[in-house]
């Protein structure tokens, strides 16, 4: 979906050449890494299991609703009855909370692997686009449902017990026309409706049918907190742009109209806390999901034009080629490392969630 840009060769060409200086100059001073301002809050929607709705500075925004329903596995395979069978020969008031703890624990570790994708469905809905096959709400929804999917963590989290599990339903509403590049709106508002997401608690054991707790209050998170002994965030996708070797964050309408390359970095966490080295207490480590190369829309646009090849049209021509492999390494490393931006933007997002 290349975006419209007013920008006259000339333009285009002045800030291909301040976004490719040693120190280089963003029209809105930003710095390489710095984000838009971007508005947000979760838990808006009272009929979802979680949900949320983010705006970026320039308009764009997004509205977010999870939905969940228990749903039998087929071909699951069954289990011995006494898998839980412990804690009965005593004070069973006593051992109450303790046996609950455990009976929780053993769920997690038995959940591990047997998660599956088809439990995840993303839905996007965008003006302009009245079918939900169109190759763009097609692609974008993919793109968005790779990542969760390769969250190994989500998916072993919608196992409930032998032969049932929960399903998820991410629908996206895109309620404004996009500005730019809408894959990190729609990312990031998944990103706050997941983390808003609770699930009721379950009551029974692995081995019956499910029966959960009907108090919304003793409701369970779908990603546990920051500091718990299983903290995990869902994963989210940065846009990210190069100019020659330089790398900038949230690309702006017409920063994108100059990009030699943009790619898509999908992130998410390992399901456990760390505390060493400049991380923070509780905060879990990042890992490399997905990379996904984006054609840039100036390169879309000449090949539309067939002008490419012409030297005359114009002061600045988009660059040919793939994306140099160190630029791509250094990308990776800036959202990766310890203290990188995909920390910050982990940080910043539960920030919302927390207020």
């Amino acid at each position: 979906m290349p975006p419209s840009t007013l920008l006259s060769p000339s333009e285009l060409s002045y800030l291909h050449s301040s976004l490719s200086l040693d120190l280089p100059i963003r029209p809105d001073a930003r710095s390489p890494t710095t984000f838009r301002p971007l508005v947000a809050e979760t838990d808006l929607l009272p009929t979802t299991n979680g949900s949320a709705r983010l705006c970026f500075a320039d308009g764009s925004e997004a509205i977010v609703g999870v939905k969940a329903e228990v749903e039998r596995t087929i071909g699951a395979s069954s289990t011995s009855s006494d898998v839980f069978a412990r804690g009965e020969d005593g004070d069973g008031d006593t051992k109450m909370q303790s046996a609950e703890e455990e009976m929780n624990e053993e769920r997690r570790r038995l959940a591990r692997g047997k998660g599956q994708d088809s439990w995840i469905e993303v839905t996007i809905d965008m003006p302009g686009f009245a079918r939900d096959d169109d190759g763009v709400v097609v692609f974008l929804a993919q793109m968005l449902q790779e990542g969760l999917v390769a969250d190994e963590g989500l998916r072993d989290r919608l196992w409930i017990g032998w032969g049932w599990h929960w399903r998820i339903y991410v629908d996206i509403l895109l309620l404004t026309t996009p500005n730019s590049y809408p894959l990190p709106l729609l990312s990031l508002t998944t990103h706050l409706a997941l983390l808003a997401t609770r699930l009721p608690a379950p009551i029974s054991r692995i081995d019956e049918d499910p029966l959960f707790n009907d108090d919304w209050d003793a409701a369970e998170p779908l990603y546990p907190p920051s500091g718990s002994a299983h903290a995990s965030k869902p994963p989210f996708t940065l846009l990210v742009i190069s100019v020659e070797d330089n790398i900038f964050f949230d690309p702006s309408r017409e920063e994108l109209a100059v990009a030699d390359a943009v790619c898509a970095v999908t992130v998410g966490t390992i399901d456990a806390p760390v505390s060493s080295g400049k991380r923070r207490e509780g905060t879990p480590k990042l890992r490399l999901l997905s990379l996904r190369i984006i054609d840039p829309p100036a390169r879309l646009a000449a090949a539309t034009s067939g002008t490419e090849a012409e030297d005359d049209q114009g002061a600045w021509r988009p660059a040919r080629g793939g994306m140099k492999r160190a630029v791509v390494g250094k990308m990776v490393k800036v959202v990766l490392e310890v203290g990188g931006v995909g920390e910050e933007v982990m940080t910043g997002l539960e920030g919302f969630h927390d207020g």
